[in-house]
C-alpha cells in the first residue's frame, strides 16, 4: 500500500539559499556558483538514481548544462529576496520499479 507524500517549497535568497547549490545537491554533482564564486560539491552524495534537465520548446540548448542553467537564473534575478526556483518532492510507490519511477 502506497503512502502519499508531497512537499513543495521555494528556493529563495531571502532564506540564504542558492539555486546552484540546490541543483548540485539534487543531482549529486559539483557546480561552480559564479555569483558567490564558490564550488558546491555533492558528488559523493549517494541515493540519486536519475537526474535530468527538461527544457520547454524553444529554450536554448545551452541550458541543458546544469551549471549554465542555474547560474543564469542566479544572474537574472537581482533582488535580495528573489524566488529562484520551486522544489517539489513526492513519493513514488514501492511497487514501481526504478524504470517506472523515472518514466513517471
Amino acid at each position: 500500500m502506497a503512502i502519499y507524500h508531497l512537499h513543495a517549497k521555494v528556493i529563495s535568497r531571502a532564506t540564504g539559499r542558492s539555486a546552484v547549490a540546490a541543483a548540485a545537491y539534487r543531482a549529486a554533482s559539483r557546480l561552480h556558483d559564479v555569483r558567490l564564486d564558490r564550488d558546491h560539491d555533492f558528488s559523493n552524495k549517494s541515493g540519486v538514481v536519475h537526474s535530468e534537465i527538461l527544457l520547454p520548446d524553444g529554450a536554448p540548448e545551452r541550458f541543458l548544462d546544469r551549471a549554465t542553467l542555474w547560474n543564469e537564473v542566479e544572474a537574472i534575478e537581482k533582488r535580495k529576496d528573489a524566488q529562484l526556483a520551486r522544489e517539489v518532492e513526492f513519493s513514488i510507490p514501492r511497487e514501481m520499479t526504478q524504470a517506472q519511477g523515472i518514466a513517471l
